[in-house]
């Protein structure tokens, strides 16, 4: 599997709210952008919207330590997501059959693998930032 080389670092902060604040820095951007959803276009997907309504739903269920974690790698999602055109490993969704999963894999400034996974619904085309973790 190719990993796409970020050019950009984790964002900073010791700990969750230091983390939650720089975060809403780096995405007050995008938010700003549009006044409805805010999204990004993806080189893979010709320029396509990917929507972040899912990941931000997706990311308060979990636990502050995980959060942090995640949030660390915002930035690097981002950059990977618009300037990335490398094939991601992309598969069904075991759950609901009307979906397709899609994982891309990058690597930080720092040597730090992570994933960013996307869902596209079958029937409409949308896609949706579901995800960035790290990846082992």
């Amino acid at each position: 599997m190719n990993y796409y080389q970020t050019k950009l670092q984790l964002l900073p902060g010791s700990n969750y709210k230091e983390v939650l604040n720089s975060s809403n820095k780096y995405f007050s951007s995008y938010r700003r952008k549009t006044k409805r959803q805010p999204y990004i276009r993806s080189a893979y997907f010709n320029k396509q919207k990917i929507f972040f309504n899912l990941f931000w739903l997706h990311l308060f269920n979990k636990p502050n330590n995980i959060r942090a974690e995640r949030l660390k790698l915002l930035a690097c999602g981002i950059e990977l997501i618009q300037k990335s055109r490398n094939h991601p490993e992309s598969k069904d969704n075991l759950i609901k059959n009307s979906e397709i999963l899609h994982r891309f894999l990058g690597i930080t400034k720092d040597k730090i693998k992570f994933a960013v996974q996307i869902k596209e619904v079958k029937r409409t085309g949308k896609k949706y930032l579901m995800s960035i973790f790290p990846y082992k």
